[in-house]
């Protein structure tokens, strides 16, 4: 089994393992929540958050800081400084080093973020690099936004499209399968670009200044139901979205056609989640709108029915979704094509577990 940890063995063995009760910790360990929350005592907060790398192998460094950095913006702060883990394999070049750390550079250069401390070694016993990053920034108490906040009665948002940080690791790692599966190469080159729209920070910084929003996630493993089905169990509440309201980018639908996955469980960083009282839905697709930014209503927030999420089919079939955890679509190909396992990288993102994942 690759990805995230079972539910009851992450309850089990994790959440009930974390030390000292502190009262300064406003939101700690939970399945769902994006990052930790602690009380600074003076009106501010600090957000922390730390995220594995571990799904794709062409943007590990790029990827190292956008994921971990969405988290700390879906609590509506800005990501300021960050601190990776770097694990090479024994024997690993420097060009290898080199292409990591420069695009931890830019792309922590591109959110204004500060590389403060870490670790880099070459460990023993992997076959590819992996790196640990935590990403920390601090907003006020009043202001922080939490994965457990979504209201009965609440509309869902989604920015983009589903699916974004998947089409971006396929079309590299798996470009080759993809080009004997006759997948035109002009979608293969436009779907490598997608990396370039994985963060959410400005999206999640916008609705969070304007308090549009009771809860905002970054849907990472299991893709767009995967991050629904955190808010509803974070939130403890049934979400329900129409599969014909939720955009496809025509070079996922491609790709997703050619392999035979959901592209509404690839993983999606790159498309933010929110859920807005009806009230400042409007409002809020118009911030985003000024912006640049296409968002559109895709469902609406429910009591809990059992179901943490239902999914209207396009083909009007009702896809029931009652566990937290959704396996993703990228894992579920990496295990199923194990001799085309991509080269030393892997880029996605652990469970949704605050602070401890």
């Amino acid at each position: 089994m690759v990805g995230k940890l079972e539910p009851e063995l992450m309850l089990r063995y994790i959440i009930s393992r974390v030390g000292v009760l502190d009262s300064s910790v406003l939101v700690g360990p939970s399945i769902g929540e994006d990052a930790a929350i602690i009380d600074l005592g003076d009106g501010r907060v600090l957000v922390v958050h730390a995220d594995p790398i571990t799904g794709a192998v062409e943007y590990l460094g790029w990827l190292a800081v956008h994921i971990p950095c969405n988290d700390i913006a879906v609590r509506g702060a800005r990501p300021r400084w960050l601190l990776p883990v770097i694990y090479l394999p024994e024997g690993s070049s420097e060009d290898l080093v080199d292409r990591v750390t420069e695009q931890i550079d830019r792309a922590a250069r591109e959110l204004e973020a500060a590389v403060v401390g870490g670790h880099t070694e070459f460990t023993p016993g992997i076959s590819r690099p992996l790196i640990s990053m935590t990403a920390i920034g601090i907003t006020g108490r009043s202001e922080y936004v939490a994965t457990r906040g979504a209201r009965v009665g609440d509309l869902v948002l989604m920015t983009k499209s589903a699916g974004v940080e998947g089409t971006a690791i396929l079309s590299t790692d798996f470009r080759e399968v993809l080009q004997e599966l006759g997948v035109p190469q002009e979608i293969i080159e436009r779907s490598s670009r997608f990396i370039e729209r994985v963060s959410v920070v400005r999206e999640a910084l916008l609705l969070a200044e304007h308090r549009l929003v009771t809860s905002m996630h970054d849907p990472t493993e299991g893709g767009l139901i995967g991050g629904l089905a955190e808010i509803a169990y974070a939130s403890g509440t049934t979400i329900y979205i129409r599969e014909n309201a939720v955009r496809v980018a025509e070079e996922t639908e491609t790709i997703s056609r050619a392999l035979g996955i959901d592209p509404l469980r690839l993983i999606s960083s790159g498309a933010l989640v929110a859920t807005t009282p009806p009230d400042k839905a409007e409002e809020a697709l118009k911030t985003l709108g000024k912006e640049g930014i296409e968002a559109s209503v895709i469902g609406t927030v429910d009591e809990r029915s059992g179901d943490l999420v239902v999914v209207e089919r396009r083909s009007g079939r009702i896809e029931r979704v009652s566990e937290v955890y959704v396996e993703d679509e990228l894992f579920r190909l990496i295990s199923t094509l194990p001799s085309r396992r991509p080269n030393p990288a892997n880029p996605a993102c652990g469970p949704s577990f605050n602070s401890i994942a």
